[in-house]
């Protein structure tokens, strides 16, 4: 059935145009404005037969929306459904049954969940609320929630990105080149400085496009949005970094003030026929704080750092729970 319900606008947004376990969002027992921060990675780690297609279509179709396309031949379909799938698992993790809550998004296409207010209290209500935001790119599907006020909670979001050229074969500075529109010129003079290498180069353009993307998401922006008009610097913000930049955000040449950039990298080892081949992610989750303070990149460097608010599973993992989905 369909839950997905719209709302009225919420306010205007303030930018311009340790869990356990892991995978399930905390009781509310702290501070309501810690809201905290979870990631749900999946790992397209092989490729689908049609049965498992068609069981993950039928429990979106059911839970999430009945007017779900149905395409048993495309991948990106399978990334898409799958990837619809994660709200529902993490609510199962919770042990809210799908009757329980309500999926809501506002004209934007920010989604936040809604539970029944049963057994709550007034307070505990309205900071119940959990908002998210869903993104795929190639064999990685991901999830960033958080719990607390809605108009606090659907400034969320998380970009992906495959750290690769493309076409394939062509230089990373050619491939700079070919994206600069999405950049400024001092975020190209930066990823291309003269003496790096190409993997260094390719890194840091994934870092900088996939900041971008998580801050659209963040904010709600419609598809091709001008990314030319975000300028991020990153240098500076890490312990390795060894330079006289100093790191910021901005928007339309205006700081953007009270955001959080967590970044991450994803290592996957995709079975393709035959052969298990590497892939590499850029990842970022981009939330606003609301604070006036300045915007701050939150570098995370190994499986260690990450273990408490990003868990990682795979697609024998979420074929194995449908069945619990559609309690």
């Amino acid at each position: 059935m369909e839950n997905t319900q719209s709302q009225p606008p919420p306010p205007p947004q303030p930018a311009p145009p340790h869990p356990q376990p892991p995978h399930a969002l905390p009781a509310i027992n702290g501070p309501y404005h810690d809201c905290p921060i979870l990631v749900w990675m999946l790992s397209l780690n092989r490729e689908a037969t049609k049965e498992e297609y068609e069981a993950c279509y039928n429990v979106v179709k059911e839970c999430v929306s009945a007017e779900t396309p149905y395409d048993p031949t495309s991948a990106d379909s399978f990334r898409r459904i799958i990837t619809q799938m994660l709200p529902l698992l993490m609510m199962r993790h919770r042990r809210i049954p799908r009757a329980k809550w309500t999926d809501y998004k506002t004209p934007s296409g920010k989604h936040w969940i809604e539970q029944s207010p049963e057994e709550m209290s007034p307070e505990k209500f309205l900071h119940s609320m959990i908002g998210y935001h869903l993104t795929y790119s190639d064999s990685l599907c991901g999830m960033a929630m958080t719990q607390g006020t809605q108009r606090k909670v659907i400034n969320i979001g998380i970009g992906v990105r495959r750290i690769e050229v493309e076409p394939r074969g062509i230089t990373a500075r050619a491939y700079v080149e070919s994206m600069a529109h999405k950049l400024t010129p001092k975020e190209t003079a930066l990823i291309t400085k003269e003496g790096l290498d190409d993997d260094v180069v390719l890194r840091r353009i994934s870092i900088v496009l996939c900041l971008k993307e998580a801050y659209n998401h963040a904010v709600g922006q419609p598809v091709g949005f001008d990314y030319s008009r975000l300028e991020f610097i990153v240098e500076g913000s890490h312990p390795s970094h060894k330079t006289d930049e100093s790191p910021y955000a901005m928007g339309d040449g205006i700081p953007l003030q009270g955001w959080e950039f967590r970044l991450f990298k994803a290592q996957l080892g995709v079975a393709r026929q035959d052969q298990i081949s590497q892939e590499s992610y850029q990842c970022v989750c981009a939330f606003f704080r609301g604070s006036r303070g300045e915007s701050r990149f939150v570098w995370y460097n190994s499986e260690k750092e990450l273990e408490s608010w990003v868990q990682f599973i795979n697609i024998d993992q979420m074929i194995k729970v449908i069945p619990k989905l559609m309690a």
